[in-house]
């Protein structure tokens, strides 16, 4: 496909994290942040990595913890953004970041740093076969749909085989999540999926075979079970 501009949404506040920065968390010696940019920086088919943050001096030790990072704060690829209040926000501003000549963008979640090559080829494929792809698992609990906060009426079980879990990087062209974002409407702090606005502009999105490597750091113990992947693997990522 043509170059593609990569979003990593960074402006989170770790609070299932226990108060730490888990961007700066250091995952077999290396930041977390540090591993989501190098998944990408150095791709052929990638021509910017755009971070949205709102804690600058954070965002800047992440990427300074290790021995590479001089290669990535000198790589002309990298741009650093101010975020928003909430995920929606953080990766519209990037958006307004991304040159009008690049015709794709991946958004890819700051806190998965164990995302694959495979992964991020396959997703690269379908999204330019079918004009959005994003990776999914398929969901392996019985869900109930009912109002919260519990206790609360059952209003009905879902069909399991129906029912996919989202991962990222969540890839689209340019102009339609410009366009997407232009005629929301939902309020932007409603939308917890990139592809979303995707399907709510009445766009197809196409699904695609995820990794359960490919988790997303929300507490501690996430990052010991990053861990055991990068073990069972030899220590690489």
């Amino acid at each position: 496909m043509s170059p593609v501009a990569v979003i990593l949404p960074a402006a989170g506040r770790s609070t299932r994290f226990g108060g730490q920065d888990k961007l700066s968390t250091k995952l077999a010696g290396q930041p977390v942040l540090q591993r989501s940019v190098m998944a990408f920086l150095d791709r052929a088919d990638v021509a910017h990595v755009i971070i949205a943050t709102n804690d600058f001096a954070a965002t800047h030790a992440a990427l300074t913890a290790s021995p590479s990072s001089e290669a990535i704060l000198a790589n002309p690829k990298l741009n650093i953004c101010r975020g928003g209040q909430h995920r929606a926000l953080s990766v519209q501003s990037a958006l307004s970041h991304v040159p009008a000549e690049i015709e794709w963008v991946a958004v890819h979640d700051a806190a998965r740093p164990l995302v694959s090559v495979e992964l991020i080829d396959r997703t690269f494929f379908a999204a330019a076969e079918h004009g959005a792809a994003v990776p999914a698992l398929p969901i392996g609990l019985t869900v109930k749909q009912a109002i919260g906060p519990l206790p609360a009426k059952v209003m009905k079980t879902l069909p399991r085989h129906q029912l996919w879990a989202m991962q990222t990087p969540q890839v689209m062209r340019r102009a339609d999540m410009v366009c997407a974002f232009a005629t929301c409407a939902l309020p932007l702090e409603q939308v917890t999926d990139d592809v979303q606005l995707l399907e709510l502009a009445g766009k197809e999105v196409w699904l695609v075979e995820g990794e359960d490597r490919n988790l997303k750091i929300t507490t501690a113990t996430d990052i010991r079970l990053a861990e055991l992947f990068l073990n069972a693997n030899g220590g690489l990522a």
